[in-house]
């Protein structure tokens, strides 16, 4: 049931939307406030879905509630409910952050919709953050080894900043995480976080997929499409093993951080883009530069600060959160009992080299919760983590 509060110093009008509220949709709950102090008391006491509020009114006037209620921190769809000759501050406080507002007396049809409509925005709003909360919780870093600990201390300091990163490491050592990292502690969370394996893509694809093509640019080309870099426009762009770009498209990404600007595949018309890049790969870059096959010029535009995701094996007192970490997040997804590891069994996933990384640690965990014993042995541990 959707709870509405309702502040309105006039009492006919009260009554005639309540009426309309409660009898025409029987999952409104409706409280009554009869002036703008009373309303924002009640406001910080109870928890609401939607606030009808009324502009002109005693004490406090619908204005100073709808900017009382934000400096409180209440997120929480205002509808305005104005006078004749009110519509000038209606607007002024739709540019406040109100959702709508309605002329009195209210129109049935009008009411209704805009109140459906509002409850709608706050449901998407919540579940918006919901799932960015469920994101955040996937890119977590798990660990407090000294190394680990480092590498956050630098993300903070730099995340803030709009200064471009590169991102070094073996496989599986986390470097999308870092990334991940960089971009929701930065003024840019809320926008776009656009992430391109240039592994992933043949060599002739990567230009028209980072930056897009004109309809006919190819045979396949049936329509015009964007590149990355505009659908990470105000945002952040992860270039992700990008030693492994060719020079033609090296040479373009360069331009692109030069200038700031793109050219789809098919067209001399530049386009204009404001986007953050970070950078990752696997490789050694001054090895690949000394081999031709890595520009320079590019290493340093995108090296203006160097971190480093150390290998699991530099950070072994880490393993048993990681271990117990996912476990946890794993049994969840397979919907199955999580398994305890015993202290040997703990000790002997320390032993372990993990060429592969963190990202083997939770590949051999995933065996263990489906195959091993509970609790988890070392004997669980060398049949399902074969050195």
């Amino acid at each position: 049931m959707a709870n509405i509060l309702l502040i309105e110093d006039e009492e006919p009008i009260r009554r005639v939307m309540v009426k309309i509220l409660v009898e025409e949709n029987k999952t409104y709950s409706v409280t009554e406030a009869t002036n703008g102090k009373e309303g924002f008391e009640t406001l910080s006491k109870k928890s609401f879905d939607l606030v009808l509020c009324d502009i002109k009114m005693p004490k406090m006037d619908g204005i100073e509630v709808l900017q009382h209620t934000r400096k409180k921190g209440i997120q929480i769809p205002f509808i305005m409910l104005t006078g004749h000759g009110n519509v000038e501050t209606a607007v002024e406080a739709m540019k406040l952050g109100a959702y709508d507002f309605i002329p009195k007396p209210p129109d049935l049809n009008r009411l209704l919709t805009a109140v459906r409509n509002a409850l709608q925005v706050k449901t998407l709003v919540g579940e918006n953050k919901e799932l960015k909360r469920k994101v955040a919780k996937k890119y977590e870093m798990i660990g407090e080894s000294d190394s680990l600990l480092e590498i956050q201390a630098l993300i903070d300091k730099v995340a803030p900043t709009e200064a471009r990163v590169l991102i070094t490491g073996e496989n599986g050592t986390g470097k999308e995480l870092v990334a991940h990292q960089l971009h929701e502690k930065s003024q840019r969370s809320k926008a776009p976080f656009v992430e391109v394996n240039c592994a992933a893509i043949p060599s002739e694809l990567i230009e028209s997929e980072l930056f897009g093509y004109l309809k006919g640019a190819f045979t396949s080309a049936i329509k015009d499409r964007p590149g990355k870099f505009e659908a990470a426009n105000g945002g952040t762009l992860f270039l992700d093993e990008i030693a492994d770009m060719s020079l033609a498209a090296q040479a373009k990404v360069l331009r692109a951080l030069q200038e700031n600007k793109v050219q789809r595949v098919g067209s001399d018309k530049d386009i204009s883009v404001e986007v953050r890049v970070i950078a990752a790969t696997n490789k050694n870059l001054k090895e690949e530069i000394d081999e031709g096959r890595f520009r320079e010029d590019l290493f340093h535009r995108l090296a203006v600060i160097l971190i480093e995701a150390p290998a699991l094996s530099e950070r072994i007192e880490d393993i048993p959160l990681l271990a117990n970490h996912f476990m946890k997040q794993l049994a969840a997804e397979q919907r199955m009992e999580i398994k305890a590891f015993s202290t040997t069994a703990i000790k002997e996933l320390q032993n372990y080299p993990w060429s592969g990384n963190v990202r083997e640690l939770r590949n051999v965990v995933e065996r263990l919760l489906i195959l091993g014993r509970n609790p988890i042995s070392v004997d669980d541990i060398k049949q399902f983590a074969p050195k």
